[in-house]
């Protein structure tokens, strides 16, 4: 199956290497490019492409102000926000809008082929520097309905915080459901360290890196790694520091 895809950025040498990069892989087709916003709503409505790679900053129609037109237009195309900056403004500004993954510029190859695999499948793909700002802004939440509940303002229960999990202290491993190996690499995918990071930390080659994390993901019955770091925290399986 070929997945179809847009490049959208107002560097035409930016977009060149990101084409031949995705032009290695026989399942990817790049099937137009643009340079800014209005050119991806236009580009997007002729191709109908499973994913565009939008620009975040860019001249006339920004990345987050053509992804937020897309949304209204019901469109199927997932978004994969490219970008230079790492602050959790920007992040949480593109998943708000509808953005299903968010790449800084520094990407390597594998990483951009590896996001654009899991984002056409469906899932979510942050690069890790932006799992771990992610992360804090999740922190910031938790402790922000903490202080509610403490003041008497707001009670919160259900969906993806609780006040027991907040608030508790003691980090329970999911030793009934991964190897130890796996609850290091659990933690430091949390910490936002890269397949590479983790292999130095842990003295392992990155491809024992990947079998981990792909072992990680079917045992915890999630898409991405994103979906497994959101996981572990709401279970308390992990430390956010």
């Amino acid at each position: 199956m070929t997945t179809s895809i847009v490049i959208i950025d107002d560097h035409q040498l930016f977009r060149e290497g990101v084409k031949r990069i995705l032009g290695l892989e026989a399942s990817f087709k790049v099937v137009a490019e643009g340079q800014d916003g209005q050119d991806a709503v236009a580009l997007i409505d002729t191709y109908n492409p499973d994913v565009v790679l939008m620009d975040i900053n860019m001249p006339i129609v920004n990345g987050i102000e053509a992804t937020r037109q897309l949304m209204e237009r019901d469109s199927d195309t997932k978004v994969i926000m490219l970008s230079l900056h790492a602050d959790e403004d920007y992040v949480m500004r593109a998943l708000k809008t509808g953005a299903r993954g968010y790449l800084l510029k520094e990407m390597d190859a594998e990483m951009l082929v590896e996001a654009v695999k899991v984002v056409s499948e469906g899932g979510s793909y942050l690069h890790p520097k932006v799992t771990h700002n992610v992360v804090n802004e999740y922190r910031r939440l938790v402790a922000a309905t903490v202080e509610k509940v403490e003041d008497g303002a707001q009670f919160y229960r259900g969906g993806a915080v609780t006040v027991a999990g907040a608030l508790a202290v003691e980090i329970r491993r999911p030793l009934h459901l991964l190897t130890r190996r796996e609850c290091e690499v659990l933690q430091l995918l949390t910490d936002g360290k890269s397949n590479r990071g983790i292999g130095e930390a842990l003295f392992i080659s990155e491809k024992t890196v990947k079998n981990h994390v792909s072992n990680i993901l079917q045992k915890m019955n999630v898409n991405d790694r994103t979906q497994a770091v959101v996981v572990a925290i709401k279970n308390g399986w992990v430390e956010v520091r």
